[in-house]
């Protein structure tokens, strides 16, 4: 009997080690249901800066009409520069801004405390992975070709920009900033990244088939952020903290944020925004 409840006993330290450490599925469910993840982030009771919204018609998203708004610092005028965000899969650009995550009001309270001002403009991707797709879909392209020139024709420096995204945004973001480097991105920002080491691990969509995941996986290219300003934040209890470790893990050096009490959740992201915001304006401020 002794040897019973020895055994059980283990069995269940086993279990909080794995959990702890991220090696067991139910990580997610336990953080949670255990009160693990922390308080939730609340949105500033504040009166935002101006936003303007409209929508373009996108040739990479295959004729998609795509929504977008861009969101300044009240008061703030003149050609500021602009953080890009690219939002998680199922939602869309109202996500960023308004009651989800309200970023405009996190922007609003990091201008009034002294931060250098600069817009927020978010855009519809789809659910593509922000990348191309062999339908011809190409939403990473949208940003790039088509949102960025909207942008300064909006009268924003688009010169060097910031990007943050969350979920499948956050690898999006990492993506995009992989790609074009230290002349175009200013910073990144990546919250909960939707990352997955292998390709039977994937979520339904998020790539067309092994060869694409191979095609657009970020693990062994972590090198093509060398010199880009890095923030990668990812709740303790999130599904992708196991890949998200990993993957930051082989990072040359190591980025700002961490790992925090959280789950894959809004009340997270959030939690997060004030100190992501302060990152991307200490890097969009002006060079001297």
């Amino acid at each position: 009997m002794l040897a019973a409840g020895v055994a059980a006993t283990a069995a269940l330290v086993g279990v909080a080690v794995g959990v702890e450490r991220g090696d067991l599925p139910g990580r997610p469910w336990l953080s949670g249901h255990l009160g693990l993840n922390g308080p939730p982030g609340r949105l500033p009771d504040l009166t935002p800066g101006p936003m303007v919204s409209g929508t373009l018609t996108s040739r990479a998203r295959l004729g998609t009409r795509c929504g977008w708004t861009i969101a300044r610092p009240p008061g703030a005028d003149g050609r500021l520069p602009v953080l890009v965000v690219l939002h998680g899969r199922g939602a869309d650009h109202r996500s960023a801004l308004g009651g989800y995550l309200g970023l405009e009001r996190f922007l609003a309270r990091a201008v009034a405390a002294g931060a250098a001002p600069f817009a927020i403009a978010s855009v519809d991707g789809g659910d593509t992975y922000w990348h191309h797709r062999t339908s011809g879909e190409d939403a990473g392209a949208m940003v790039t070709d088509e949102f960025l020139p909207l942008l300064g024709r909006e009268g924003l420096d688009t010169r060097r920009f910031a990007l943050l995204g969350w979920s499948m945004g956050g690898y999006g973001a990492l993506l995009l900033a992989s790609r074009l480097g230290t002349d175009r991105v200013a910073a990144v920002v990546a919250e909960s990244p939707a990352l997955w080491r292998e390709p039977g691990q994937t979520a339904a969509g998020a790539y067309d088939d092994a060869a694409d995941f191979r095609a657009h996986t970020l693990f062994g290219r972590q090198h093509a952020l060398a010199g880009i300003p890095l923030r990668v934040d990812c709740g303790t209890g999130d599904p992708f903290y196991p890949a998200t470790r990993s993957y930051v893990a082989a990072l040359s050096a190591r980025p700002a944020g961490g790992f925090q009490p959280g789950g894959h959740d809004p009340g997270y992201w959030r939690r997060m925004a004030p100190a992501q915001l302060a990152f991307v304006a200490r890097h969009l401020a002006p060079r001297a």
